[in-house]
């Protein structure tokens, strides 16, 4: 089972590795891409990429002086024609430098990229929305060889997805960044704080009325109001508990450290750790807990055991009672009953 993390500056690749990171994604968006098609980013995100292809050599080389795979995101749900024409040229300089693989959504694109470039591999984004056998089976045959699954899939479905097609790798998310919308849904991008933020980070204040005007009942606006307490409340968990960490930094937020022993199971190919725009040192924190989660697992401790060491890591009981933590909550109902 792989260790994805994500990287956006040179400095966090061999510290990433030694502490255990497998694989590593970034983005990338060339000046001329700002130039020519005033966009601020070529793969959703205006932040959180590398900046030229300078960088991008370098991050490969790293990579792989480190034994691990670099992959680039190009994941956009689609491109105009003249951006795909670039992104094609991304790829094209990405290939020539030795990388390794494209995550990308637009299904048109991978078969595209797949056939264009055969020595590089391409993983079919989660934001492609694709959660089902017969999805990674289309996915196998336009030239994918790794499927991203979205984050509300469930460990069974991943298994389940696993067993019927195994020609073509499984990866699930971890740790790190709920998803509000469900991903394939959400036509945004990730704006920076001084630009709004998420648009998924709703802070509209709600005013309620009945249709013919008259007062609400004080018991449905004490409900409203309970229910949009609830929805603040989720929010927060989804956005990694208001992006908070321990003493020790060790991030608090979505998280499946309790799921690993049945992904490895089901045959997970890979666990994913969310945040391309985090500070070095929460990416650092993150890759350590999953290995140190992932090593536990591979020496044989149960499923109780494993549970019990990934709550105690930050402790995160409190957090993990709630179920909004959790990137796979069967685990919980499953000890609940």
């Amino acid at each position: 089972m792989r260790i994805v993390a994500p990287v956006s500056r040179l400095s966090e690749i061999a510290p990433l590795a030694q502490a255990g990171a497998s694989e590593f994604y970034c983005g990338l968006v060339p000046p001329e891409w700002l130039g020519r098609f005033h966009a601020l980013s070529a793969n959703r995100r205006p932040s959180g990429n590398l900046k030229s292809y300078t960088d991008l050599a370098a991050a490969v080389e790293l990579a792989h002086a480190h034994g691990a795979m670099l992959s680039l995101v190009l994941n956009a749900q689609n491109y105009p024609a003249a951006q795909a024409e670039a992104v094609v040229e991304i790829a094209q300089r990405f290939a020539d430098i030795g990388g390794d693989a494209l995550i990308v959504s637009d299904l048109g694109l991978v078969h595209l990229l797949a056939a264009r470039f055969p020595a590089l591999r391409v993983h079919v984004s989660s934001v492609a929305t694709c959660r089902n056998a017969a999805a990674a089976r289309l996915c196998l045959e336009l030239g994918a060889r790794r499927l991203i699954l979205p984050r509300d899939v469930t460990i069974d479905e991943a298994a389940g997805i696993a067993a019927e097609v195994p020609d073509i790798e499984i990866e699930a998310f971890i740790l790190n960044d709920g998803c509000v919308f469900e991903e394939g849904a959400c036509h945004t991008i990730h704006l920076p704080g001084q630009m709004g933020g998420p648009i998924c980070l709703d802070r509209y204040q709600y005013r309620y009325r009945r249709r013919d005007g008259g007062e609400l009942p004080a018991r449905v606006a004490a409900r409203l109001r309970e229910n949009d307490e609830a929805y603040e409340r989720w929010l927060w968990y989804r956005f990694s508990c208001g992006f908070s960490t321990t003493p020790e930094g060790l991030p608090y937020g979505p998280c499946g450290l309790c799921a690993i022993p049945a992904l490895r199971r089901g045959q997970v190919a890979a666990i994913k750790i969310a945040g391309r725009e985090a500070p070095t040192a929460r990416k650092l924190a993150s890759v350590r807990m999953v290995k140190s989660v992932v090593d536990r697992v591979r020496g044989g401790a149960d499923d109780a055991a494993v549970r019990d060491f990934a709550m105690a890591l930050r402790p995160s009981e409190a957090h993990c009672a709630t179920g909004f933590m959790c990137y796979y909550p069967e685990v919980l109902r499953a000890e609940a009953n």
